[in-house]
């Protein structure tokens, strides 16, 4: 395939699982997404569909579970919020976004003794436009020493206790018609099996009252440390999470949602 078929920004690099000869080495391969349809968004890149192999000069590249800023930079693009808050900022990602883009944002984190899981320390002394979350996915990487943080949860039941109550607690501090976006991945677990904790979100954010607001978007894990690693086992790697785009609906002068 010539490179000037290929969209640099969408073509996701692959590599042959089977060599057609034990000698041949593995050849790097370019699967070709679809087209997006051209529409009258601010951010054409933004499918559901997001490939962006480079991280940006965001957050800290070392910090456990970081993510890229390019896709929190496109949503707040897309959505064009006012104040924004991260109540899980980890090393700081989303604020980085935030300050290139001239935007407030609100931004704590575990490590610095707030606990987003809870109802006194989230409280609704602000409302916001727009939520930005990237919380562990369950004990898959361990974050914080502390006992509350979401990667020490002990049992599954538990960290989707404490999950809900952080989802709640986002829902109650967006501005009706705001916005929470939670970047989150599914995983195998050593006691539990599959764990599928995008579904566990959308089950839990809807409970809260919210709505999704789009289509899911599935991030390609570039960068991810697991891609570096050799198992013994055999299983079907996951080479993506999800972003999910929730919003607290707009209550009409009736009552009634719009």
């Amino acid at each position: 395939m010539q490179h000037k078929t290929i969209n640099p920004f969408y073509a996701a690099r692959l590599r042959h699982s089977v060599p057609t000869r034990p000698d041949e080495p593995f050849a790097p391969v370019y699967a070709r997404l679809p087209l997006a349809p051209r529409n009258a968004s601010r951010v054409p890149h933004l499918t559901s569909l997001y490939h962006f192999h480079r991280a940006g000069d965001y957050g800290d590249r070392s910090y456990p579970g970081n993510c890229g800023g390019n896709l929190i930079k496109d949503l707040l693009l897309y959505f064009r919020p006012t104040l924004i808050c991260d109540p899980m900022a980890g090393s700081g990602t989303c604020r980085d976004v935030c300050d290139e883009l001239g935007l407030p944002c609100y931004s704590w984190d575990i490590h610095q003794g707030f606990d987003a899981c809870d109802p006194t320390d989230f409280s609704m002394e602000e409302t916001f436009d727009f939520i930005w979350s990237h919380p562990a996915y369950w004990r898959q990487k361990l974050y914080a020493d502390d006992p509350r943080d979401l990667s020490r949860s002990p049992t599954l039941e538990h960290f989707l206790r404490r999950y809900g109550q952080f989802i709640r607690n986002s829902a109650r501090a967006l501005k009706p018609g705001g916005k929470l976006a939670i970047l989150m991945g599914d995983y195998s677990d050593r006691t539990e099996g599959f764990v599928p904790l995008t579904w566990h979100t959308k089950r839990l954010a809807f409970a809260a009252g919210l709505r999704q607001c789009c289509t899911d978007i599935i991030r390609f894990s570039h960068g991810a440390s697991s891609s570096r690693k050799v198992y013994r086992s055999s299983f079907i790697p996951g080479l993506h999470d999800t972003c999910m785009v929730f919003e607290r609906p707009i209550t009409s002068q009736k009552g009634g949602r719009v």
